[in-house]
This record gives structure tokens, sequence and C-alpha cells, in this order.
């Protein structure tokens, strides 16, 4: 009898000494190998490396695929009134045509809903953290990237967007996991029956990346000079006789719904004004398993085929003691990240915290007070600000039990026209009239800005 979801039966060859030939096991699907897997939060994303891949597809013949981690539903639109689901439909298709373009077909959605945040923990919860990682170790496994390019999953002025963070942070998290065959197992094991229904298992194979690269659009770029390789843009293609800003532009404008993407990129084509364009891309090096400089080409020290995996150091809880205060939230969050990841080096690009937020708006900072001592103790709190700020919550007086903590929500309102450039915020701990920790957060002020 015919198996299961199969017309005919099939007589198997006959080897030597009568036993079945079983034949080759088959391999995996060529058609959708990667050289570079793009994960992103936004369709339109994508359009902060076209410069880069537009190199690398045409002239290098490397082939790319994406990942959006959302359908961009939350955001703006330029062309129309379609909004939520509906816009979010829409700018999947902008995405599938501006790719197409350059002839990636390969494309994916997590479909994460839009969390226009500046807290990654919010993204994180809202795409549903361990679904969403689940869905993008797949996609490694099945695209078997030599190199995965992301956001810079680091808190920064400007790179303050949850979801571009969360973009980076599930990236990083695939890229140290995909090669684990324990971890999501059901995509590992082989179905019973390929030629049937009903397969549960994925019959995926574990795979290691062999680099991982940032990219940021904060709003200064210091801190990723020299951090990676920068390629320059105005450079013309050999097999498209333009420059890459060009290229780069003419995939941008796709997204028309997008103000600051779309319709910037249609505009300067149609004016022939494309300075804005012609700024080099910069990436910052998060990994290299495979070696390579620091500023080397992205795809330095890789050869063909599979490497071993590389296990992360994975979390290592750190022993304290006394009484101290830390930035909590997400700030906490990623002092463990970095190390759980082995990227310290990401974290030490900044000299100290920083956030931005618009003129009449409020601050939200998050603290810890930690008691690490048998006793419990009270913590005074307190809060120095720019002029002309004011502050509503955080200064006070504060129990904390002993071998325990206490999360402070704490924050500053801004006056509507506060002065714009950077300022600082400052905490100070005392207990026992003695002090246990200060910490200092630089704030950019400026425009608009994300809600805190």
């Amino acid at each position: 009898m015919a198996a299961s979801g199969s017309n005919t039966s099939v007589s198997a060859p006959q080897a030597s000494g009568g036993l079945r030939d079983a034949g080759p096991a088959p391999e995996p699907d060529d058609r959708y190998k990667a050289d570079m897997l793009v994960i992103v939060a936004y369709p339109d994303d994508e359009t902060m490396v076209t410069g880069y891949l537009a190199r690398a597809i045409y002239d290098e013949h490397k082939r790319v695929a994406v990942i959006f981690g959302t359908r961009g539903n939350g955001g703006g639109n330029a062309v129309g009134n379609e909004q939520a689901e509906s816009l979010g439909e829409v700018r999947q298709i902008e995405a599938r045509k501006a790719l197409e373009s350059y002839g990636v077909m390969n494309v994916w959605f997590l479909d994460g809903p839009d969390t226009p945040s500046q807290n990654v923990l919010w993204s994180l919860e809202t795409w549903n953290h361990g679904a969403a990682l689940g869905k993008t170790i797949r996609l490694v496994r099945l695209t078997r990237p030599e190199v995965i390019l992301t956001w810079h999953p680091n808190y920064v002025a400007g790179e303050n967007h949850g979801d571009h963070q969360a973009a980076g942070v599930i990236a990083t998290e695939a890229f140290d996991i995909a090669g684990d065959p324990t971890q999501f197992p059901e995509q590992i094991a082989a179905p019973r029956h390929r030629f049937g229904i009903g397969n549960l298992t994925e019959g995926l194979r574990p795979w290691q990346p062999k680099k991982l690269y940032y990219f940021s659009d904060a709003s200064h770029t210091e801190f990723t000079q020299g951090k990676g390789p920068s390629y320059s843009t105005t450079e013309v293609s050999p097999s498209r006789h333009v420059p890459y800003y060009r290229l780069k532009a003419e995939e941008m404008q796709t997204h028309l719904t997008q103000g600051d993407t779309g319709q910037m990129a249609h505009n300067a084509l149609e004016s022939g004004k494309l300075d804005d364009f012609k700024q080099p891309e910069l990436l910052i090096l998060g990994k290299s398993l495979v070696g390579g400089a620091v500023t080397g080409d992205i795809l330095e020290g890789v050869t063909p085929g599979p490497i071993p995996f590389a296990a992360s150091s994975g979390y290592r809880p750190e022993s304290h003691e006394g009484v101290w205060i830390e930035l909590g939230g997400s700030w906490a969050f990623y002092q463990q990240f970095w190390k759980a990841h082995g990227i310290e080096h990401v974290a030490q690009l900044l000299p100290r915290p920083e956030t931005s937020i618009g003129g009449g708006n409020r601050l939200y900072i998050p603290l810890v007070i930690h008691n690490e001592t048998e006793q419990p103790v009270s913590v005074d709190l307190t809060m120095s600000i720019p002029s002309r700020w004011s502050e509503p919550f955080g200064s006070a007086r504060y129990p904390v039990r002993a071998h325990d903590f206490y999360p402070v929500e704490t924050g500053a309102a801004l006056p509507l026209n506060a002065a714009h450039g950077w300022q600082e915020v400052s905490y100070k701990a005392q207990s026992g009239g003695q002090d246990v920790g200060s910490i200092t957060v630089r704030v950019q002020v400026g425009e608009g800005g994300l809600p805190e």
C-alpha cells in the first residue's frame, strides 16, 4: 500500500547482496542559502545597508536574505489613509518590491507588532520573545548564512528605538543558538517520511554563522568609527555603472508610505539632489569566529562550508556585597546581555549610559537599589537635573530589606522649550551617612522622539 499522501508505490532498486539501495541523503535546499542574512525591525530598515548590499549583490554576486521583525503597522502613512493592520500589509509589499529590485526574493516577517517605545523589553514582550527567537533560528538554519547583519542592540541616543534593539537582541541570540541542536530540537529532528504528510519535525540542520555585524542610525556616529568596516557609497558599481548611493536611493524610494525613507528618496531622485545618500555605511563588528581584522571586509576569513558550534559563555551571576545602586530596566538587562554573549566590547563603545528625548516630555530612568547585608537599610536617593527641569518623582528615602532589592522609577519633566543638546541627569545614594553609589546618564534633548 502506498504511504499516506502518495499516489504510487515505488520499487526500491536492489544493491549487491540483496540490500535495498537507500540512495544519498537529501542535501539542504540550496535555493535558500544566503551569504548574508539581514535581521531588522521594519520594512525599510534594510535601507541602512543597501549601499553595501548593492556592492555585494551586483558586483560580488553574493546571496542575501532578509528577516523583518514587524510589518510596520504602527508607522505613519505619507501616501494614503491606510493605517494599523492595513498599513502593515502595504508596507510588507513595499519591502518585498524594494528587495526584489535588488534580486532579493527570500524575505520573511516574524509578525511582531510595531511597538513604538524606547524600551527594548516592551518590544521583546509584544513580539513574544521566545516565539520570535524560535522563528529566527528556524530561518538561520534554513538560510545557513555566513554573516548576520542587524541593528546595534544598545540603548544609544537616536538609536533608542525598542523594536530596532529587539531585532539586534534576537539576531545576537540566534547567532549563538542556531548551531546548538539542543535548542529548538524539533527543528533539527528529521521527518519520518519526507514524501508524506503529517510530518511535525522539520529536518533542518544546526548552523553556526561565522560573523555578526551591527549598524546604527544613532544621532552621533563617533562610537562606530574604526569598530568595523566602512563602505563608500560614492564609488561606481562596475556592473551597474552608477554610484552605489544612487542604487541605494532607487531601492529606498519603493517605501513611499514612509516620509523619512521612501518619500525622501523619491524627491531626491526627482531633483537629482542625492547628497544625503553619499555618507559611508559604517558597521560594528560584533563577533567573528573566523578571524580577520576588525575593519576588514565583511566576508574576510569566510570560507564555504559549516564550522563547529561555538557556545557563548552564557549568563553567570556576579556576587556583590553591601548596598549599591544600578540602572534598572533595559540598562540592567544589557549589562548581563553583553557578558552572556561575549560581546562586552559593544558595551564599551559608549563612555556612559545615554538616551534622547524631546522638550515637553517626561524622562523615565529606572534604578534598582540593592541590599546584600544581613540587616534592612534605608537609602536616601537624590537626583540632580538641569535648570528648569522638574523632578516629579524619584528622590526619596527607600527602605530595603536584607538580601533584597528595591526597584525605583525615577524621572524628570522637561519644559516645552528645553534647550537642545547634551544634558546630564545624576543620582546619588547614601545609607547611614555613607555614599553607596552614584549614576550619571547623558540625555540628548532634541525634537520629538518616541514615548518613554
